[in-house]
C-alpha cells in the first residue's frame, strides 16, 4: 500500500505551483519541484473562510478532496506551527496566519501610501474606495476605506470577488496582453449573480475592449443589485498597470453619465497620487 502522500495527485496543470514558475526546468526536474505537501498544507489553510470559520477533520477532507487521515496529519501539523487552533472536533485558523498576509502586503512598496490616499479620498466622496490586484480570476483587496454610512458594504483588506464582474477586475483584465485576456476569457466560469450580470463572452470581450479605450470601468449591479462601481487603473511610473482603484456606490440612484461626472476625475487624481509614491 502506498502512504497517502504518495497516492495524493495535484489537480493538473497548477497555476501557481514551483514546475510552472519563469524559469522553472521542464520535464523530471520540474515535476520533483512540485511540493505537495506545501500545495496541501496551503490548501487547508485556504479551506477556511466565510461560513467555513470552524471546520471538522472531516470537512477539511471532503472540501480539499482527501482522507480524513491525511487532512488530520496536516490540521495538527498546521495546529503545533501555530497556524490552526483547536476546540474539541472542531479547527479555525489562529491570527497567526494574519503574518502570511501581511507579508504580502509589506512587500508592495506603495501599499500604505494607497491607503492613505484612499482614506482622503473616502474623506472627500464619502463613498466606499478600494485598491486592487488580480489574482487569478480573483479580485483581491490590498487597501480599503470604508464610508461610515455604508457598513452593510462587508468589506475590507484581503477580500476576493470575482474579477469579471467587478470594476477593478475588469480594468486589470482590460490592460492584459491580448492572448491571455483570451485565455482567461475562455477559461473563466461565467456565473450570473444578478438579472444585469454580463455572461456572454463576445460582449464581455467588446466591454473590455472599451474599457481599455476609454481607460476606466463602471460596473452596474452586476455583482450585486443595488451596488454600483467605477474604478481607473493604477499605473507605475513605466506605464504598466499594476494595480486599479475604484468606489462603490450602494443603492443604485446614479445613471452613468452621473456617475462618471461626478467621481471620475477624483478617481484619476487619487490613482495619479499612488503613482507618484512608486518607486519605478
Amino acid at each position: 500500500m502506498k502512504s497517502s502522500d504518495e497516492q495524493y495527485r495535484p489537480p493538473p496543470g497548477p497555476v501557481n505551483s514551483a514546475a510552472n514558475a519563469p524559469g522553472a526546468s521542464s520535464g523530471d526536474d520540474a515535476q520533483f519541484a512540485f511540493v505537495r505537501s506545501l500545495e496541501r498544507g496551503l490548501a487547508v489553510i485556504k479551506s477556511f473562510g466565510e461560513g467555513r470559520s470552524e471546520q471538522t477533520i472531516a470537512e477539511v477532507a471532503e472540501r480539499i478532496g482527501v482522507d480524513r487521515s491525511t487532512a488530520r496529519r496536516f490540521l495538527l501539523t498546521l495546529a503545533k506551527l501555530g497556524y490552526v487552533e483547536q476546540d474539541g472536533r472542531d479547527f479555525r485558523l489562529s491570527p497567526q496566519t494574519l503574518q502570511l498576509g501581511y507579508a504580502y502586503l509589506s512587500s508592495l512598496p506603495w501599499w500604505r501610501s494607497a491607503q492613505r490616499e484612499l482614506n482622503r479620498l473616502r474623506d472627500r466622496i464619502g463613498q466606499n474606495c478600494a485598491v486592487g490586484v488580480l489574482d487569478e480570476h480573483q479580485v483581491v483587496y490590498v487597501a480599503y476605506a470604508s464610508a461610515a454610512r455604508f457598513p452593510v458594504m462587508n468589506r475590507s483588506v484581503g477580500m476576493q470577488l470575482p474579477a469579471i464582474s467587478t470594476a477593478i477586475g475588469r480594468l486589470l483584465l482590460a490592460h492584459m496582453e491580448e492572448s491571455r485576456l483570451l485565455a482567461i476569457l475562455q477559461n473563466i466560469s461565467l456565473e450570473r449573480l444578478t438579472p444585469y450580470t454580463l455572461t456572454d463572452r463576445g460582449e464581455l470581450l467588446k466591454n473590455l475592449h472599451a474599457i481599455r479605450a476609454e481607460d476606466f470601468a463602471l460596473v452596474d449591479q452586476e455583482l450585486e443589485l443595488g451596488l454600483q462601481s467605477i474604478g481607473v487603473p493604477i499605473r507605475n511610473r513605466g506605464g504598466d498597470v499594476v494595480a486599479a482603484v475604484s468606489i462603490s456606490l450602494v443603492g443604485g440612484q446614479f445613471d452613468r453619465p452621473a456617475i462618471i461626472k461626478k467621481y471620475l476625475s477624483e478617481l484619476r487624481e487619487a490613482s495619479a497620487e499612488i503613482t507618484n509614491t512608486l518607486p519605478f
